[in-house]
């Protein structure tokens, strides 16, 4: 048994890819989750030079000095800057395989349901070019579908709504297969540009990305709340140009997001309104099912319930959901890689 690991750490145990625009988790056969990690890369420009990956590379933002950039390679669910992403996933493959130097892991990596074949080719591409010796995508509602335990290849409807950081997809699956989906090229990323956007206009007050997530999820709601929250946030004033503090409610903030929340809700009715009857009628019964960080946003599940009329859910681990998902998949490769749709 011992040799059988040893084998299986100088090949790279396979590995399921949850590539987030916000966040990336990894999750190793036979161990689960291993890390999660921010979706962030400091590099020198200078000297073209990474200089950190992930957490410490997310401290970096918004701190910089002027020869120094923290990207995130990712935009929107799909890569934005190959040769960054590259790097980055490099860097998490030999994280996780600390003793070895050359690992070279089989890997199945989460993608938008609404990504386009070049889109798709450019990930395994990349994966590939990261250290995979073979690379699987698979789209993350069936992922997510999958993570949260969902009875997808039932002849029944199971509706799953993932919110990422770049992305939201909402889809119904019957026998195994996506039935109708909607893939938006918005999440938690536009939540927060909306909070920073309506602080500019509404106070002069320009606030940091990093900031204005906290905002998020300290009082960010999609629904009113039973007791409405207040918080302090510091931010540079736009007229003098000075630090300023004020004192902001949920209430405003769940102004200052309600188009992104509406765009999301409208998503859902429509995947909803063109979902086969016998289908709608299992996912009355069943419910609709939450995952991603952005399902995390306090009163979202009320809200989806009383526009859809329909029982709404969180996932067991929202977060997780789609890394696991790629996870059973690397656990039990032979019965799930009918899952695995673009594979090379």
């Amino acid at each position: 048994m011992q040799m059988f690991d040893f084998f299986l750490n100088v090949i790279g145990r396979d590995m399921g890819i949850d590539l987030g625009t916000a966040n990336t988790l990894v999750y190793v056969k036979g161990k689960g989750i291993v890390l999660d990690e921010p979706s962030v890369v400091a590099i020198d420009k200078e000297k073209k030079k990474i200089l950190a990956v992930g957490k410490e590379a997310k401290r970096m933002v918004g701190r910089t000095p002027e020869n120094i950039v923290a990207v995130r390679p990712l935009k929107d669910g799909v890569i934005a800057d190959f040769e960054t992403t590259e790097k980055m996933l490099r860097y998490f493959i030999q994280k996780v395989h600390k003793n070895v130097a050359f690992a070279r892991p089989r890997i199945v990596i989460c993608v938008p349901s609404g990504i386009t074949p070049v889109e798709k080719k450019a990930v395994i591409e990349t994966t590939e070019q990261a250290g995979a010796r073979a690379a699987y995508i698979i789209e993350e509602p069936l992922a997510a579908a999958i993570g949260a335990g969902l009875p997808i290849d039932e002849p029944s409807g199971s509706m799953i709504i993932d919110i990422g950081g770049g992305t939201s997809e909402v889809a119904v699956i019957s026998l195994g297969g996506i039935v109708v989906s909607s893939s938006l090229r918005i999440g938690g990323d536009e939540l927060d540009e909306a909070i920073i956007y309506y602080l500019k206009k509404e106070h002069n007050l320009f606030l940091g990305e990093r900031t204005a997530e906290k905002v998020k999820i300290e009082i960010g709601s999609a629904f009113p709340l039973e007791n409405e929250e207040k918080m302090e946030i510091n931010g540079r004033d736009l007229v003098t140009g000075l630090p300023r503090t004020i004192i902001i409610t949920s209430q405003q903030i769940r102004k200052a997001i309600e188009k992104i929340l509406n765009d999301i809700v409208n998503s859902i009715v429509e995947v909803l309104d063109i979902t086969p009857p016998e289908l709608s009628s299992d996912i009355m019964k069943r419910g609709i099912f939450l995952a991603g960080g952005g399902s995390l946003l306090k009163g979202l599940a009320e809200r989806i319930s009383r526009e859809t009329h329909c029982p709404v859910y969180l996932a067991e681990d929202p977060m997780a959901a789609v890394a696991i998902g790629a996870g059973k998949c690397v656990e039990d490769f032979n019965t799930l890689k009918k899952y695995l749709k673009y594979s090379i």
